[in-house]
């Protein structure tokens, strides 16, 4: 009966880490998918080149931009431009706090958001 008790409790602790700590993760790539989202809205307005008819984002700008927007909320990430079309990807660290009392080291979540200028 103890080795029941001892199979019990090891795997209910699991099924309690693998919650907690899925829903931190899931919880940590939302977040990370609104903040790429938010650093590509304000990438994609660093428009060049209007009075042309065929604007386009200035790389420089949108890189300083979502890097600005990343600093300030404490993440890492990178800013791809093409034309009119912003891609960011954010990355961020979530440590397990249940999982890690059974060797899970942490995860990384990574997420790409693409924004695209449009007129109107």
């Amino acid at each position: 009966m103890t080795a029941f008790v001892v199979g019990l409790v090891a795997t209910l602790a699991c099924c309690a880490g693998l919650a907690v700590d899925g829903g931190r993760v899931l919880a940590a790539s939302l977040e990370a998918a609104d903040h790429a989202e938010n650093a590509g809205r304000r990438a994609v307005q660093e428009l060049t080149d209007l009075r042309s008819g065929d604007p386009f984002v200035d790389p420089g700008a949108a890189a300083r931009v979502v890097s600005d927007y990343l600093d300030t909320v404490g993440l890492d990430g990178e800013v791809a431009v093409t034309g009119r079309t912003v891609a960011v990807t954010v990355r961020r660290e979530v440590a397990m706090t249940l999982l890690g009392l059974v060797g899970v080291d942490a995860r990384v979540v990574e997420v790409t958001r693409v924004v695209t200028a449009r007129d109107g």
